[in-house]
């Protein structure tokens, strides 16, 4: 068992926390909402102060942190994960966020003697709270294999996919399929409806057959109730479209229906559904047909 620092005890973070300490980890945990440290306590956890606090004595720590800028500034800015970490640490980033600031922070981290993977994740809140989570993973081959068993307390697919910034760069390929599938179902249930079709019965139907996707399997009921309770916010998947498209504009290659998607997901958070969780791409289809 390891003692894990934690950093950004969120939507995600806190429940993965808590499954490393059913584990059996040793977790101290910090995050800028005091609320969000005392249900780590509840969980079993220790409390730190700050940043510092949560690294100290730590063999590993984790960070989940909402984008890029918030990164940087816990792992690379003053009082950050690297300014108290010693020789040897490990820092696994599973935040979602841009693959040259995950390979920014590898270099420093190497620069301190610190291993670095990237390892976002995909499954939602319901995969941290199951440890189901699908974990993709960038980095050195021994340091993926270091980190391996504490993983696997977390999820169920991990997988290495290369090098420093590879997680983010599969990571943006996730998010581009689900904001991409969410609105077709969207469209799917707008149809159905609009026909005078049972929306139930026919996503029954459609999840059958080959059109069948864990969008329909997870979200097809709260769609239909318009229910948008966040388990990934709007603006969450909004700054990861940003990331597919700026991802795609690197390799040179074209991704026509992802610049289409992208568009109605900053729509979604134009209307001011950011907060919401991110099959309210339904409230833009709707808007879109008068509905």
């Amino acid at each position: 068992m390891a003692k894990i620092g934690f950093v950004g005890l969120g939507i995600m973070g806190s429940h993965m926390a808590a499954n490393l300490v059913r584990a059996g980890h040793e977790v101290t945990g910090y995050d800028v909402v005091p609320a969000s440290v005392e249900k780590l306590l509840q969980a079993g956890g220790k409390p730190a102060p700050d940043i510092a606090g949560a690294v100290a004595g730590a063999e590993v720590v984790i960070t989940m942190l909402p984008d890029s800028p918030q990164v940087a500034e816990v792992v690379l800015g003053p009082g950050g994960v690297l300014e108290s970490a010693a020789s040897g640490l490990l820092l696994i980033d599973m935040s979602s966020i841009a693959p040259e600031t995950s390979r920014e922070v590898a270099a420093a981290g190497a620069a301190r003697g610190v291993r670095v993977l990237d390892a976002p994740v995909s499954g939602g809140e319901q995969g941290a709270i199951k440890a189901s989570l699908s974990i993709m993973v960038g980095g050195e081959d021994d340091v993926f294999e270091a980190a391996r068993p504490i993983l696997e307390d977390l999820g169920r697919t991990i997988v290495h996919v290369g090098g420093h910034g590879a997680g983010q760069t599969v990571k943006a390929a996730n998010q581009l399929l689900v904001a991409g599938t969410i609105a077709l179902v969207s469209e799917a249930i707008v149809l159905l409806e609009a026909s005078g079709v049972d929306g139930e019965r026919g996503l029954e139907v459609l999840a059958g057959g080959l059109a069948g996707n864990r969008i329909l399997d997870l979200k097809a009921a709260t769609m239909l109730a318009r229910q948008f309770d966040p388990g990934f916010r709007i603006d969450l998947h909004h700054k990861d479209m940003g990331i597919a498209t700026t991802a795609a504009r690197s390799a040179g290659v074209a991704l026509p229906v992802t610049g289409q998607v992208a568009q109605l997901v900053a729509a979604a958070k134009a209307k001011g559904h950011g907060s919401l969780d991110h099959s309210a791409l339904l409230k833009v289809i709707e808007d879109l047909s008068g509905r």
